[in-house]
């Protein structure tokens, strides 16, 4: 079955425009773990937006699913990434001033910077994985540098999604074969939803994990944690 990774960074977002412990990152991330989620994403920015360096410390022993941590890698980051070792650090292109994550790698012309990361993260024991489009050659690339997955950027299927749901997804499905012709595990991301994710996961029910957080902490608004992801999780049956 495929795992639901809840991102926190909005539930950080939160309780930074106020200041304080409200809410409480760590706290959510546990109910999240206890109402059914498979593990947690954070994303940590240089400015700390959102997740704190200091979050990624605090969560890593409470943890008991996978612990996903994504960033670009700065040196700050591969730093945290080393000495928390979370199961999973996915590696994302975004500049410093990015508001979100909005393209994958370009894998070939950086294939020797993410070589030499794949082989100091595997070497601290923390598995890979390199956010990629559909493109098959990004994906024989991200291949070729050692990742042990890649996470397929999803936006553009969201986007295609309400009008023509057969042709958003044909793209991801030719390249979701490719991840797995090539011994690959397959992750995918960003806006997948309560509307798009069921049928994503019936064309490409081979999908190792989903990493979702701004539409299911939306949805939260509305259903509640604990309803919210029951029914992301349902849409993964």
């Amino acid at each position: 079955m495929t795992k639901l990774s809840v991102n926190i960074n909005k539930v950080a977002t939160l309780r930074n425009a106020r200041g304080g412990n409200n809410p409480n990152v760590e706290k959510v991330a546990l109910d999240c773990e206890a109402f059914g989620a498979e593990g947690i994403t954070v994303h940590p920015r240089p400015d700390e937006r959102h997740i704190r360096y200091a979050d990624v410390y605090a969560l890593r022993p409470l943890l008991k699913t996978e612990f996903n941590i994504e960033g670009y890698p700065s040196k700050e980051f591969i730093d945290l990434v080393l000495k928390v070792k979370p199961h999973q650090v996915t590696l994302v292109p975004d500049a410093p001033d990015q508001i979100t994550s909005n393209a994958g790698w370009n894998t070939k012309e950086h294939l020797d910077f993410l070589t030499d990361l794949m082989d100091t993260f595997g070497n601290a024991g923390v598995r890979t994985s390199i956010f990629v489009g559909t493109d098959p050659v990004m994906i024989e690339y991200a291949a070729k540098a050692g990742a042990d997955r890649v996470e397929l950027y999803t936006e553009p299927y969201a986007t295609a999604y309400p009008k023509h749901p057969e042709t958003a997804v044909a793209p991801f499905v030719e390249a979701a074969k490719v991840v797995r012709s090539l011994g690959m595990g397959l992750n995918a991301g960003h806006d997948l939803s309560l509307e798009n994710l069921r049928f994503f996961h019936a064309n490409i029910p081979w999908v190792d994990e989903v990493s979702i957080g701004h539409a299911l902490i939306c949805d939260a608004l509305y259903l509640g944690l604990k309803q919210t992801i029951e029914e992301y999780k349902d849409c993964l049956r």
